[in-house]
């Protein structure tokens, strides 16, 4: 997916079409590497959730039952293409609260969530 992310006219469509699905809904939850930055960059909260690369490679592996030091050097060849290509490089929104999930479960994680939206607690 990176290869067709760089792409510049393939970057606005998507970004255009995301933006109007946006919009009919209303307020929704959204999820991927530029909303917060690129998409919706005025989002009442923005989260960038990030994990430890052994935690990020352990858990991609067991979704899709692959080697895991194979799916670590895929990881960092997609977060460093993506960091550093010309349109929209991934980084965190200035305003995002920072969620490291690295020892949590998902149901710990939306747990998080759901209270950071509730404005309950920081990260």
């Amino acid at each position: 997916m990176s290869a067709v992310a760089a792409v510049p006219w393939v970057r606005q469509l998507l970004v255009a079409q995301q933006r109007k699905l946006i919009a009919e809904a209303g307020r929704m939850v959204v999820e991927g590497r530029d909303i917060g930055t690129v998409v919706a960059p005025d989002a009442d909260l923005k989260v960038y959730l990030t994990a430890s690369a052994d935690a990020r490679a352990r858990r991609r592996s067991a979704e899709n039952a692959s080697d895991v030091a194979a799916t670590a050097a895929d990881l960092h060849r997609r977060d460093q293409l993506d960091s550093t290509r010309a349109t929209d490089p991934l980084q965190q929104a200035d305003d995002a609260v920072v969620l490291d999930t690295t020892g949590l479960g998902i149901d710990e994680v939306v747990s998080r969530l759901r209270a950071l939206l509730d404005g309950r607690v920081q990260a």
